[in-house]
């Protein structure tokens, strides 16, 4: 999330935009970087714009936008209405980003279910072991949150809470706390 990075990704999506304002790939990774600008609202409005100029256009990255913008639910609708119109999307997104909105509504035990169906499959993404973690721990079961963060730990053993709090681009303080 360096400034310098994040500003010449602005420059370039907004190139993008400005070549052909009709892309709706363009106008999605426009929101993207908006969001890791912390720009919710902007972000949001380029997600739908994306979507509009084309209803079947699938970027699973609103979803996860959806979910730092503070909506969770919205961010399920977007996932599953994905999964029909693409049935063999990548796993992080059915699994992962599904726990996570799960996890975000207080779901905690399909959030677990989901987050731990992803790290069987892909063990090594440190993510989804940080969600786990958290939904175990709000579920009473301290032990099995332990042996997440020890995962968390060995995949990046420079994890700090800090830093996961610098890069959890939530709009809402209260969201980056839950987690």
């Amino acid at each position: 999330l360096s400034p310098a990075a994040l500003d010449r990704a602005l420059e370039l999506a907004e190139t993008a935009v400005h070549l052909d304002a009709r892309l709706p790939e363009a106008r999605a990774q426009l929101g993207y970087v908006l969001l890791f600008k912390r720009q919710h609202d902007a972000a949001m409005a380029e997600f739908e714009r994306a979507i509009a100029l084309n209803p079947n256009f699938i970027d699973y990255r609103y979803a996860r936008a959806l979910l730092f913008a503070g909506e969770p639910a919205r961010a399920i609708e977007v996932l599953e209405a994905n999964m029909c119109l693409d049935p063999f999307q990548p796993l992080m997104y059915s699994t992962s980003w599904m726990g996570q909105a799960n996890y975000m509504l207080k779901r905690y035990g399909d959030a677990v279910r989901l987050l731990r169906e992803f790290t069987s499959r892909r063990p090594d993404i440190q993510l989804p072991h940080l969600w786990l973690a958290a939904a175990y721990a709000q579920l009473g079961q301290l032990e099995q949150a332990s042996k997440e963060a020890a995962e968390v730990l060995r995949i990046n053993p420079g994890f700090t809470i800090e830093g996961w709090k610098r890069l959890a681009v939530f709009k809402d303080s209260k969201d980056v706390d839950h987690n």
